[in-house]
């Protein structure tokens, strides 16, 4: 009798999705003010304005929400913001 193999499903890798998920409490308070703008359109240059910044800070504020929720861009970082719970619409 051949044995029988159960199939998990796994599912595909998203961007954003590492084992340890960030959470609200992940990124600082700044990097969600500044996420909150990210998701409203705005650049940098606006960012570092509306916070009273310069514009260097917004940026490197920028890289970091990119690295703690493990994405390459604005878009997907809205999107795995949006979908964890870290912004609501």
């Amino acid at each position: 009798m051949a044995a029988s193999h159960s199939h998990r499903y796994m599912p595909q890798s998203i961007p954003g999705s590492p084992s340890k998920m960030p959470t609200p409490a992940d990124l600082t308070a700044r990097e969600i003010q500044v996420l909150q703008l990210v998701a409203q359109g705005h650049q940098n240059k606006e960012i570092a304005y509306a916070l009273n910044i310069a514009e260097e800070t917004a940026k490197i504020h920028v890289k970091h929400i990119f690295s703690k929720l493990g994405v390459q861009n604005r878009t997907q970082a809205v999107a795995v913001a949006l979908h964890r719970g870290i912004l609501l619409l």
